[in-house]
């Protein structure tokens, strides 16, 4: 019998520990390999930490609320057929003779070896994404690089690549179904550059004492409420806070959307909203204003090369979440539509991986779900604007016409943008929302989808 470490696996570029939140499984449990074993929790995004091996928990090192870094051991797993580690350290010195006589034709083998092999080794430690040893042994085993490990889809929890996934793709490529060419990178697309790792600090006491009476009722926050509230209290106070507002008439989008959803449900699968057809102007609008895409960096502006929007989702409990819609300006509607209906499920059932969440570069908020026809939201650091979606309604317009003007039933909302006013003055932020209202109110709406 052989007791195996399972250890907290690296979830993102950004993600440092994560805090255990349940375990799935107790000591004396029977566990299968890809199996969960405990539920864990970073800043935004919760997440399920599968078993490496099949064999029995033994030993549970950490407690509930207890935080671990990456690559910490959380769990003993005891395994079947495997000497223990003790014994691996006898037979290792026992053989160390015969591996000396065998050299020669060791030597011998990894100079063919090294023949057949173009490049060098691949190291899949460097993947945000989780791959059990048996996977990386496959996959070492069948010179499947680091790129195209990173492209196979997974069919495991969490799109984890399983054991079948390696082996279909290994076949597939074997019989010519899957070439190089059709392997993309995704280390050349996305944006390494971390962000800084932020931790909940103690939200600050209210400075004027709280009076609570015997019927009064005290709730603890929530972990993510306590985050989330650290990180406002932070926005606020690190940057300047200023606002502007437009009034737009989405009289065409709203006719064209209501043209086009019914057929879109029936052959997609999928409702169409109003969010993506303004995601895709918000991506529009950055190209045309970069200095809205930046960062700040002490006395320094980082102007970001990738548009990666945030969008921003309520969850069942109140809380918020906001995941990022990366390369937003390479998208066409319908795969943002397809995109942003894929994170608002998955964030809604909590389904969203860490990475999911980092690397935002702008804010996308819909007040209006709640009925809300404008608002101030607080941005979310370290970018410097964010965008407010108001409810669109009905409202008795002025129309002006060649022939004068007349009163008229239009469909109507307001874009509130709250900016940084450290590094965007009034000027570019009123404009920015200014183009906004001009690409809506031209919308093309002869297009197809």
């Amino acid at each position: 019998m052989a007791k195996k470490e399972l250890k907290l696996p690296k979830m993102g570029e950004s993600v440092a520990e994560a805090t255990i939140t349940s375990w799935l499984k107790e000591v004396g449990d029977i566990i299968e390999a890809d199996e969960a074993v405990l539920e864990i929790a970073t800043d935004k995004v919760d997440s399920e930490v599968p078993s490496e091996y099949d064999g029995v928990l033994v030993e549970k090192l950490f407690d509930i609320d207890d935080v671990v870094k990456v690559g910490e051991v959380v769990a003993i797993i005891e395994v079947e057929g495997e000497e223990d580690s003790n014994n691996d350290t006898e037979d290792d010195s026992v053989a160390e003779s015969e591996e000396i006589e065998e050299a020669a034709s060791v030597v011998e083998d990894s100079v063919k070896q090294a023949e057949n092999i173009a490049g060098t080794k691949a190291d899949y430690s460097d993947s945000s994404r989780f791959y059990s040893p048996l996977v990386k042994n496959i996959a070492e085993k069948e010179n499947i690089s680091f790129d195209e490990l990173e492209a196979i889809q997974g069919t495991g929890m969490d799109e984890r690549v399983t054991k079948d996934d390696i082996l279909s793709y290994v076949k597939n490529k074997k019989e010519g179904k899957i070439s190089s060419q059709q392997v993309k990178s995704k280390t050349a697309t996305e944006d390494k550059a971390p962000e800084a790792n932020q931790k909940a600090q103690p939200i600050p006491k209210a400075s004027t004492p709280v009076n609570i009476n015997a019927e009064d009722e005290v709730i603890e926050m929530s972990r993510m409420g306590k985050l989330i509230s650290s990180h406002m209290i932070a926005s606020t106070q690190t940057s300047a806070h200023v606002q502007s507002f437009i009034e737009v008439d989405v009289t065409d989008v709203w006719n064209w959307r209501n043209k086009h959803k019914n057929e879109f449900q029936k052959r997609e699968g999928e409702k169409l909203t109003f969010t993506p057809i303004f995601m895709e102007v918000v991506a529009k609008t950055i190209k045309d204003f970069p200095k809205i895409n930046i960062s700040v960096d002490g006395d320094k502006i980082v102007m970001k090369k990738h548009i990666n929007l945030g969008m921003a989702a309520a969850l069942p409990d109140g809380n918020l979440i906001v995941p990022v819609i990366r390369d937003a300006d390479q998208l066409n509607l319908l795969g943002m539509a397809k995109k942003v209906n894929d994170l608002a499920g998955r964030a809604r059932n909590g389904k969203l991986k860490p990475d999911e969440t980092q690397g935002g570069t702008y804010t996308v908020t819909n007040v209006g779900t709640f009925g809300s026809v404008m608002g101030t939201p607080i941005i979310n650091q370290p970018q410097v604007g964010i965008l407010a979606l108001g409810a669109i309604r009905k409202v008795p317009a002025v129309i002006e016409t060649s022939e004068g003007d007349f009163i008229g039933i239009r469909y109507k909302m307001f874009l509130s943008h709250s900016y940084d006013h450290r590094v965007v003055n009034g000027a570019l932020g009123g404009q920015f929302i200014q183009r906004m209202k001009e690409y809506i109110e031209n919308f093309d709406t002869e297009r197809s989808i």
